[in-house]
């Protein structure tokens, strides 16, 4: 075994190795499960192992500082000063980086900087594994297919710095994704979890719920397309947030590119965007979304800045109380827009203070109002509104009088998610979920069901 194998030393290596004036060294230790099944029945389950490692070489020259990023995978020993030499030539050959800061310093290490990297296995569904197995049974016996993958992941992320940082983080990343589908395949139905662990994740559960979703589809409403109250569920709401979560940058909004621009210049901080007390935060901290509680960055760009690694993260409302109070920024673009630093974090979570569960809330419908399963295929149309596109999939319900009388087409939706908070009538109990669209990117969400009078449908769709 090399001498410098353990990821700790591999750090410590590349930045003796280091002939610039600053250096960024990020080793990502990577290991995951998986469990895949189809028509009541696993089919395929595995366990990865790899290392990524990034490179950021920094270079003071007359006309400013210039970096230079170079990343690779299975890295070992001997790979190490000819991917150092690789960044520091780049960082050499480039311009004046923009973003150019002072490396983060002063920074307390991490206790556990030097201990072996966490890592996830097949026992990580030690209990969900008979668990599905029972819910396979169940479904064979009531004339359901389940179809399905459960992916388990684990980063143990060290962070080494010239000016001394020595960080690490652990970071668990599990996602359930679970389809139900009749016999025939005229009926889908989804529903998905995110999890730090799988032990809260309950097939059982989750197969009543489409069980009943496929009853539900039983009967066929077919509907115009046009303007709906309509149950957004936690899911279609993280999807909605977290874009507008990108969105957000405070250079593009100061620069008048977005929808947090204020007409005739500035931004729109201050400005109460929701009636109900809406509060959108992120925070490292935060039980169950737990995120690296210091910036991460493997390249720069309108949100994240290499020159940020190490920063310390601290909870930060988004919006609150209904009005919006941060944009992000890196400290480069907080400086040009004399506005706070706030970075982003890997977690978001909205508040509005309700506590009826989505299905209180289909309870208590007077008259009509649709109730959505999940959105997928979101595309941006306009930037000035944050006009957003995409379909409805695996189940929109029609709901009378608060009772579920069966299931409509899809439809195609033409919606801003900041309009849509200005205009929610309700929000719900908040509760973990895991976006459909986004699940690949951003995974740490908990949002509350939202009631919109008047979502636009703007056509139907043939999508399941």
């Amino acid at each position: 075994m090399s001498r410098v194998s353990k990821p700790y030393e591999i750090v410590e290596r590349a930045l003796e190795l280091s002939t610039t004036d600053g250096l960024v060294v990020i080793a990502d230790e990577h290991s995951s499960a998986n469990l895949r099944w189809a028509g009541n029945a696993l089919t395929t389950n595995g366990v990865t192992r790899g290392r990524t490692l990034t490179v950021i070489a920094t270079v003071d020259g007359a006309k400013g500082t210039a970096s230079g990023v170079v990343s690779r995978s299975a890295v070992t020993a001997g790979d190490l000063e000819p991917l150092v030499r690789a960044a520091e030539a780049a960082a050499r050959g480039a311009g004046p980086a923009e973003d150019a800061q002072p490396l983060v310093s002063g920074v307390p290490s991490s206790p556990d900087f030097m201990d072996a990297p966490t890592e996830t296995g097949s026992e990580v569904f030690a209990d969900f594994a008979p668990a599905l197995g029972d819910a396979f049974a169940r479904a064979r016996s009531g004339g359901r297919e389940l179809y399905g993958f459960a992916n388990h992941e684990l980063t143990s992320t060290y962070l080494g710095t010239s000016t001394g940082l020595r960080l690490r983080h652990d970071q668990p990343t599990g996602t359930l994704e679970l389809n139900a589908k009749s016999p025939d395949r005229t009926r889908s139905a989804w529903a998905g979890r995110s999890t730090r662990d799988f032990k809260d994740v309950d097939p059982a559960a989750l197969d009543a719920e489409l069980a009943q979703r496929l009853r539900w589809a039983e009967r066929r409403i077919d509907l115009p397309a046009g303007r709906y109250e309509t149950l957004l569920p936690p899911t279609a709401v993280a999807d909605l947030l977290i874009y507008q979560l990108w969105s957000s940058t405070a250079r593009d909004a100061v620069e008048g590119r977005t929808v947090f621009s204020q007409p005739g210049g500035g931004t729109r901080l201050g400005e109460t965007l929701a009636p109900l007390p809406l509060t959108l935060r992120s925070d490292p901290h935060a039980p169950g979304l737990e995120s690296a509680p210091f910036v991460i960055a493997h390249s720069s760009g309108d949100s994240a800045s290499v020159f940020d690694n190490g920063l310390p993260l601290a909870p930060t409302d988004w919006v609150r109380d209904g009005r919006l109070e941060r944009l992000t920024t890196t400290r480069h673009t907080a400086a040009l827009t004399g506005l706070p630093v706030a970075p982003a974090i890997d977690n978001l979570v909205l508040d509005g203070g309700g506590e009826r569960s989505l299905e209180e809330m289909v309870a208590a419908t007077t008259g009509r109002a649709l109730l959505l399963t999940c959105l997928w295929y979101i595309r941006e149309v306009d930037p000035a509104t944050l006009l957003l596109t995409g379909l409805t999939r695996d189940g929109v319900y029609l709901v009378e009088d608060g009772e579920v009388v069966g299931e409509v087409n899809n439809f195609r939706f033409n919606e801003s998610p900041v309009d849509l908070l200005s205009r929610a009538s309700e929000a719900g109990r908040t509760e973990k979920t895991l976006p459909r669209e986004w699940g690949d990117w951003f995974t740490r969400a908990a949002m509350p069901a939202l009631r919109i009078p008047d979502f636009n449908m703007s056509s139907v769709s043939q999508g399941v």
